[in-house]
């Protein structure tokens, strides 16, 4: 069963490209994760969110992606200082 999730970020206007140079910085340590299966960022096209998305074989997996990603400073939960209102994160389990 894997385990994944679909995050909306809200980064302000002028905090857009840097936001998402943080989110594939994040992808790219995911990458070198044992378990990690996949990982995209997207971007509205009106540029008003951020949209990231992955894919781990276990929630076990995940957990230890979003350990590294807290360590360079990018927080997997709540508002960073790049956001002007909290993400929306759904968690999903493959059936």
């Amino acid at each position: 069963m894997s385990f994944g999730f679909v995050a909306f970020h809200y980064p302000a206007p002028e905090h857009l490209e840097a936001f998402v140079k943080e989110c594939h910085q994040v992808a790219e340590m995911s990458r070198s994760q044992p378990g990690f299966v996949s990982v995209g960022v997207w971007v509205t096209p009106d540029g008003d969110a951020v949209v990231t998305t992955g894919e781990f074989e276990s929630e076990e997996a995940f957990q230890a992606a979003a350990r590294i990603g807290r360590e360079i400073g990018a927080t997997p939960d709540g508002i960073s200082d790049l956001e002007v209102r909290p993400r929306e994160v759904t968690f999903l389990v493959s059936r």
